[in-house]
């Protein structure tokens, strides 16, 4: 995932779709796993309910040493300008989330994200990305079916916020024959399978992200 602005924030290299401390703890409705290989991401079978301990986030619940960098008031990449749209419109204005908006596009998964009512996204930076290199990048981006499993892995049909991640210890990805998700620690000390959160519980219309230092791998729990 170099150094992070609030202008950006950032699904793994081979991932990418889709790609805000909390105040809720738990999760809400939950979603459909998928554990086959294809570009599309299946949608979580029941939507959740609103209110306290859904998952959803304000941006005052935000938490994580780059969330103060990020753009401020209304500026592409903001928390008020990411909040109300649903999360691969949200990421396509960040210009920290360039690679995984690229990824997205070339699963053709932006609507398919979209659509989703309630959902936690685990969002690789750009500098995540650098370790995989151009090429590798180039090569998973020409390869749809390949990709697509990468990024359900670091997508969550349940809408969490950090204490209900915290409490949850662990969570299963749309990508389900990749093995859960491991959680460690919590609020700024918390990791994602090892991935240190950037920035986490950030608001958009239909989920949460969490900002993460690496690209998750999908079988590898660490």
């Amino acid at each position: 995932m170099t150094k992070l602005r609030v202008a950006g924030i950032g699904v793994t290299a081979v991932a990418a779709l889709s790609l805000t401390a909390c105040s809720g703890s738990d999760t809400a409705s939950s979603g459909s796993s998928s554990s086959s290989p294809s570009s599309s991401v299946p949608a979580p079978t029941s939507s959740m309910a609103s209110g306290a301990g859904n998952g959803v986030t304000t941006n005052a619940d935000v938490f994580g040493p780059a969330c103060s960098q990020l753009p401020q008031g209304t500026e592409p990449g903001s928390l008020d300008s990411m909040g109300p749209q649903p999360v691969a419109s949200a990421a396509s204005t960040n210009p920290l989330l360039t690679k995984l908006v690229a990824a997205v596009k070339a699963t053709n998964l932006v609507d398919t994200l979209n659509s989703q009512e309630a959902i936690t996204v685990f969002a690789p930076a750009d500098p995540a990305f650098a370790a995989l290199g151009d090429a590798k990048f180039t090569e998973l981006a020409g390869k749809p079916a390949e990709l697509a499993p990468i990024l359900q892995y670091h997508v969550v049909g349940k809408r969490y916020d950090g204490k209900g991640l915290a409490s949850a210890a662990s969570v299963d990805t749309l990508n389900t024959a990749g093995g859960p998700v491991k959680i460690e620690g919590s609020g700024d000390t918390m990791t994602i399978n090892g991935a240190k959160i950037l920035c986490g519980n950030i608001p958009t219309k239909n989920a949460t992200v969490f900002v993460i230092d690496k690209v998750l791998t999908p079988g590898t729990n660490k």
